[in-house]
């Protein structure tokens, strides 16, 4: 009998403030893929979005996961078992 794995969920969030990140936080716990929109914060208040962005980097990184900016308006945080591909600039 084969072992059956538990599916990985992938959760659509918008963040329009600084409290959004606790419950990111716990997502980020429960290993799903999230795709952050983060245009109404970024409107409304850019140090705050820095903030936020500094914190779910830190989160990603400790939980092991990979956290990338994909495209203007959002960002993606993967489980340790799913890689972002990132491309390598050459700066030459």
């Amino acid at each position: 009998m084969q072992k059956q794995e538990s599916p990985t969920y992938l959760k659509a969030i918008t963040i329009r403030d600084i409290s959004d990140v606790h419950s990111i936080k716990e997502d980020i716990k429960k290993e799903m893929i999230l795709i952050l929109r983060v245009t109404p914060l970024a409107q409304k208040d850019v140090e705050q979005l820095r903030k936020v962005v500094e914190e779910l980097y830190s989160i990603a990184k400790a939980a092991d996961a990979d956290i990338a900016r994909l495209g203007e308006e959002r960002i993606i945080v993967a489980p340790s078992n799913i890689k972002i591909w990132k491309p390598e600039y050459d700066l030459k």
